[in-house]
């Protein structure tokens, strides 16, 4: 129906008959002479109607905003001083001979360049037209490329896409599974996947080598920015392979989109412990564009007339950590309310602070409540954190996990706040986690999953599980997990004794995974993987706010479809076919 897209005209087709079909994104009617500019996919080309050709006239007379057209024109340079240098097809125009009008259209419920004074519900309503604006169409076509270039790539390297399936059992994975009833068994459910992990798995006990696939994902957990109930993960593992074997090819195929897609040149990629990050950073996806570091004080406080930081220092579990902002000093009253009220939604019970006027008029040169019960180590404090004039200490003191995540989300606040970022980009490998962690049961569970190859023996798991490091790796790159992965547990007695740190019994394992131990003991060789989100890689290289800026049909904060209406009801009869009684809601007077 076309010759060609209206973003791809230019002045090398001047004289040229063409044919374009898309949407009227303007019509503006000037002295008699219509002037319809017209969108598709490619971009906005304008069209100029004259009166001469009479029929196309009174079609693009009828012409409004959205609706389809397809016009046929010759294609002209624009007159001196109404060339438009801000658009790509802004030194020539369509003088139209022939207007056909496709299809019409309602008005619709926002205009796409005031899409910014629209709330977000609004948007997802009526997406299809959300989708319309520039800028939605270039993330949707930047991810087609990202998705293009990792196939490339993954390709070249020996790597086979392989589907696994949707439909599986529901397996422990550290997230609530969506689960769907089977019609043919009664009482029973498939669940959707988490992730591809066991099957990809047992693809390397079959001996396919190196397996790779852009999988769909489901997790019925609450939702943030960054995630959503269906996500799409590019999927990798191989066999015969060691951590740094993974590292490698992955960072590589990472270094090389960034390449293809955004002209960057991203350097190699650092490898910091995990124990180091939590130290330094107080979070396992440290952004390194900010300058900023914790410090710890546990030692000095100990003693000090100050229980609110002298109880931590002496808890087993507790942690006294200061954060230097530099220039920080300049930081009124009210900021630093706001600040300590931020630090409040991740569990801190306040925020002390020190601002440092003048280091040579000893605490008299301080600015603080706290200072006062300092006097014996504020000389030595601000030396430990570098402490120079003009700059604030911020602390943190509580339980070790509450000074983390509160001093570290004050951390990337301040970065933001105060635009003390060094670099554009900043990645990272974080490495040497823990194997288990202690759940809000006081229970061991598996910081990645318990299909993680311990970097010890079984006994020495046995002996001192607590104490054990995984051989897992997360690539992180501006403050965001992209990807993790690890070496995966191919010995039998190694994932029995993982199981058992686990509280998993013999008959339980074989309930939940009698499949995968079956494999593991037909000749499973050594394999590891990786799995990045691509809805968040997209997401960083688009510049975009969350996933759902990068997702065509993304769902709510509370995982509904406001477009379709989804989730819904569905008839008794089909709650019949399937086994289902659904509970009554209780009333004031009945129980459900």
């Amino acid at each position: 129906m076309r010759s060609h897209y209206c973003g791809q005209l230019n002045e090398s087709l001047v004289d040229q008959e063409v044919t374009l079909c898309g949407w009227v994104h303007r019509r503006r009617d000037h002295g008699g002479v219509i002037f319809l500019d017209m969108r598709d996919r490619e971009g906005v080309a304008q069209v100029v109607v004259d009166p001469d050709t009479p029929d196309a006239f009174a079609s693009a007379d009828r012409a409004r905003s959205e609706y389809v057209l397809r016009i046929t024109g010759r294609i002209r340079m624009r007159p001196e001083g109404t060339q438009n240098a801000n658009m790509p097809t802004g030194l020539i125009e369509v003088l139209a001979t022939q207007v056909e009008v496709l299809n019409t259209a309602v008005t619709p419920p926002f205009q796409l360049d005031e899409h910014g004074k629209v709330g977000e519900d609004v948007r997802l309503k009526h997406r299809y037209i959300d989708l319309r604006r520039p800028e939605m169409i270039d993330r949707l076509r930047l991810r087609s490329r990202i998705t293009h270039s990792v196939r490339a790539y993954l390709e070249d390297n020996g790597f086979l896409d392989i589907e696994t399936p949707i439909l599986t059992r529901a397996t422990p994975e550290g997230a609530r599974d969506y689960l769907v009833p089977s019609r043919t068994h009664s009482g029973e459910f498939f669940a959707l996947p988490q992730s591809p992990q066991l099957f990809k798995q047992l693809l390397m006990v079959a001996g396919f080598d190196r397996y790779y696939q852009i999988a769909k994902c489901f997790r019925d957990e609450d939702l943030r920015a960054d995630r959503q109930p269906e996500f799409t993960q590019i999927d990798i593992e191989a066999s015969f392979v060691e951590e740094n074997d993974v590292m490698g090819i992955t960072e590589e195929m990472i270094r090389r989109l960034f390449t293809e897609v955004l002209d960057v040149s991203l350097p190699q990629f650092p490898r910091m412990t995990w124990h180091d990050a939590m130290r330094r950073y107080g979070s396992d996806k440290p952004d390194l564009r900010i300058p900023l570091e914790f410090v710890d004080v546990d030692d000095l406080m100990k003693d000090v007339d100050f229980k609110v930081f002298s109880g931590p220092a002496n808890a087993d579990d507790g942690r006294v950590a200061v954060l230097r902002v530099p220039g920080g000093a300049k930081l009124s009253r009210k900021e630093i309310d706001e600040y300590t009220s931020f630090v409040g939604i991740y569990g801190a019970r306040g925020l002390a602070w020190i601002k440092v006027n003048d280091r040579s008029k000893g605490i008299e040169g301080l600015q603080s409540p706290i200072v006062k019960f300092m006097e014996g180590v504020i000389e030595t404090l601000l030396d430990r954190a570098g402490a120079e004039d003009g700059d604030i200490l911020f602390f943190g003191a509580d339980r070790a996990k509450v000074v983390n995540e509160a001093l570290g989300a004050l951390r990337v606040k301040l970065g933001g706040d105060l635009d003390l970022y060094t670099r554009a980009w900043a990645p990272l490998w974080v490495v040497d986690f823990p194997m288990f962690e202690r759940d809000d049961n006081g229970r061991l569970a598996a910081l990645h999953h318990p299909f993680t190859a311990p970097a010890c023996d079984p006994e020495a798991l046995k002996q001192n599980p607590e104490n054990a490091l995984s051989r897992a790796y997360d690539m992180v790159l501006n403050g965001t997990e992209l990807g993790g992965g690890s070496i995966r547990i191919h010995d039998q007695q190694m994932q029995r004794q993982v199981f058992e740190a686990l509280g998993i019994s013999d008959e339980e394992a074989r309930e939940k995974f009698g499949f995968l131990l079956d494999g593991l003991a037909h000749g499973a060789p050594p394999h590891g993987g990786l799995a990045f989100g691509l809805d968040r890689l997209v997401m960083l290289m688009t510049g975009g706010r969350t996933i759902r800026d990068v997702i065509a049909f993304p769902k709510t904060q509370s995982a509904a479809c406001l477009m379709t209406d989804a989730p819904g009801t569905v008839s008794n009869e089909q709650l019949k076919e399937l086994h289902i009684r659904l509970r009554q809601k209780a009333s004031d007077n009945t129980t459900a």
